[in-house]
């Protein structure tokens, strides 16, 4: 079984694809199945624009359950992703410029992914594309003064953000 880049090249290109490929592509972007089952059954979308506002729409219909499951895709902030798949390639890119902190703030993330987990008990999510390591930092401890349910939504919007970068990456 071969895995499709992170990318389809184009919006025409990802409605042709087969259903296994467009599903591998689609989960790469978020591991939400009803909204997978939900973006691939809008095919064919003709436009970048359609496609992204379909997965925008649906992606504000996420439960609380489906984000946490959605988490586990998603390496810490800091760490390196793992794995030679779609996903893990889009978190490497999107985590390229808060990749090589130095010490300090390395030892600051890694604090401030405990603190947060032992907090919210879940992974620090966190757009980091186009962010140093010091903005996400700054981003980590702002949050960890959210309560529970100001936070589970900021994740929520977090993911939809990654979600239409992946998604406008894949198909622009």
């Amino acid at each position: 079984m071969t895995v499709p880049p992170p990318d389809a090249g184009s919006v025409t290109a990802f409605d042709r694809l087969d259903d296994h490929d467009a599903r591998t592509l689609v989960t790469s972007w978020a591991a939400v199945p009803r909204w997978v089952d939900a973006v691939l059954a809008g095919r064919p979308y003709g436009s970048a624009d359609a496609l992204a506002a379909t997965a925008d729409r649906l992606a504000r219909t996420w439960t609380d359950d489906e984000v946490a499951a959605a988490l586990a895709e998603h390496p810490r902030i800091g760490d390196r992703p793992v794995g030679d798949g779609a996903a893990a390639a889009a978190s490497r890119f999107e985590q390229s410029a808060s990749a090589d902190p130095d010490a300090d703030t390395a030892a600051a993330l890694r604090a401030g992914n405990a603190a947060y987990e032992a907090r919210f008990d879940r992974v620090f999510l966190v757009r980091a594309a186009g962010r140093t390591a010091d903005q996400v930092l700054a981003e980590l401890h702002r949050r960890l003064g959210n309560d529970d349910a100001t936070e589970r939504a900021e994740v929520a919007e977090q993911l939809r953000e990654i979600t239409l970068l992946r998604l406008d990456r894949s198909v622009a």
